[in-house]
């Protein structure tokens, strides 16, 4: 009872005070032609959305395959190419959401998919929808983007066929980014770890935890990749040691082996002196300390703010406010990412088409200084800039009003806030549960076939 309290606590202080109005009106460019950067998912339902309006668009893709950072590659660094590998997929991972959250509009995962699949059953149902879709035959594959630039009111593309060498340019009225910002590691400055003589990667390199048995391993950082690495290391390792300073309260008992420990102090050659003065032996560290915004290809005319912590300006969290012909998909954090880029997706296809018309560069500027205001308020940094968190469901009704696409059902919203709750209860159990929804509002959570809880 108390977890359904709190969800709908939660659901009732959505603050909608901040929807932008719109009169949904026309506004048609003749004959448009997209240039989609990325075959991930962002760029695979872009292609879906854009083919079934009839647009003509082409997909870039530096690859031979689809699915972006979903598809798994024991290899790291650079390709049989020569260029970085984006995926940071390893082993043993499942999806932290469960399938409803995880499931493409109009093509339902299989229903002997388990309720938080592996990479690799996730992975066959994204190459299934391109394939369902036949999407490939607009996707250039093997085929790098080098610049993007906007001149004469265009926008002009260079790409390169990473076999060949060959460089081309095509010129575009409008660019869907989607390559994500889940490829660029982000290390932290430790004091005097060039002196340690163990083995240090990013959570972007790890690849599988058996390489670690009996080994004094250090994970450095608390977010997803942080607890669940953390975990699957943990069955290996010989003593695992967890630098963090997460306020986050988790419930979940760890095993014997796990020593939680504040930040780093400093290294030394043989292991890690912390903040509270206190010192461990440690012959591996894996940083699990998120990732930059990577954006190299684009040119100082697209007219974003470029950094490794944020992208600004932009509208409903992607559409360029200098450039409102680019659009940025899947830069919202703390939110059902799958559920989300196929909204925007439909969202930026209604923007292409002309369905609607975007507020002003004024208004567009207005609404976003203002969720720049309040973080800053706060005394929060400018990349809480791309947090959706309590405000996921809002975000969705306000890209319906707007652009007159399909709703996303508010349970999506519902069931990652209890999805939440569960990791907070036992990060070894959350994955047990089984979430089938009932209609748009209602969800039913069951757990060993045994009914635990049904959710409006």
């Amino acid at each position: 009872m108390n977890l359904l309290y709190s969800v709908l606590v939660s659901i009732l202080l959505v603050d909608f005070n901040n929807a932008v109005p719109s009169k949904i009106s026309k506004k048609i460019v003749p004959n448009p032609r997209v240039c989609v950067i990325g075959a991930g998912v962002a760029g695979l339902t872009s292609a879906r959305y854009l083919q079934e309006e009839g647009i003509s668009f082409t997909v870039l893709e530096a690859t031979r395959y689809v699915g972006g950072t979903w598809r798994y590659d024991p290899r790291v660094g650079t390709d049989e190419n020569g260029l970085p590998l984006h995926t940071s997929m390893y082993k043993h991972l499942r999806t932290n959401l469960p399938k409803p959250t995880m499931e493409l509009r109009g093509f339902p995962v299989p229903e002997d998919m388990p309720s938080f699949p592996s990479w690799k059953v996730y992975y066959k149902y994204i190459q299934d929808y391109a394939k369902h879709f036949d999407l490939a035959r607009h996707i250039k594959f093997l085929h790098n983007v080098i610049l993007v630039s906007r001149e004469d009111n265009v926008w002009k593309v260079k790409y390169q066929n990473v076999l060949s060498g060959e460089e081309f340019e095509e010129q575009f009225d409008f660019v869907i980014v989607g390559t994500g910002h889940y490829s660029k590691p982000k290390y932290p400055n430790m004091p005097n770890e060039e002196h340690f003589t163990g083995t240090v990667i990013h959570s972007h390199d790890y690849k599988e935890p058996e390489i670690y048995k009996d080994r004094r391993v250090l994970i450095v950082g608390a977010g997803p990749s942080g607890m669940d690495i953390t975990i699957d290391v943990a069955n290996y390792a010989k003593t695992l040691v967890h630098s963090h300073h997460s306020k986050i309260k988790f419930n979940t008992v760890f095993p014997k082996n796990y020593i939680r420990k504040p930040d780093v102090k400093e290294f030394n050659a043989t292991g890690v002196i912390f903040q509270d003065g206190s010192y461990e032996d440690i012959d591996d560290v894996i940083y699990c300390t998120g990732f930059q915004y990577y954006y190299p290809f684009l040119d100082k005319s697209c007219g974003l703010d470029l950094s490794p912590k944020s992208v600004t300006p932009l509208y409903k969290y992607m559409v360029n406010i200098r450039q409102p012909t680019m659009v940025v998909m899947g830069l919202t954090v703390r939110a059902c990412l799958v559920v989300a880029l196929d909204a925007q997706s439909r969202y930026a296809t209604a923007l292409v088409k002309g369905n609607f018309t975007l507020p002003s560069h004024d208004e567009m500027m207005e609404e976003w200084n203002r969720r720049a205001d309040v973080i800053r308020a706060k005394g929060r940094p400018l990349s809480d800039i791309h947090f959706l968190a309590e405000k996921e469901d809002e975000y969705y009704a306000s890209l319906t009003e707007e652009s007159g696409i399909e709703r996303v059902p508010p349970v999506m919203f519902k069931i990652r806030s209890v999805d939440t709750q569960a990791k907070l209860d036992d990060l070894y159990t959350y994955r047990d549960y089984v979430y089938t929804i009932i209609d748009k509002d209602t969800f039913v959570r069951t757990l060993e076939d045994k009914d635990v809880n049904r959710i409006r």
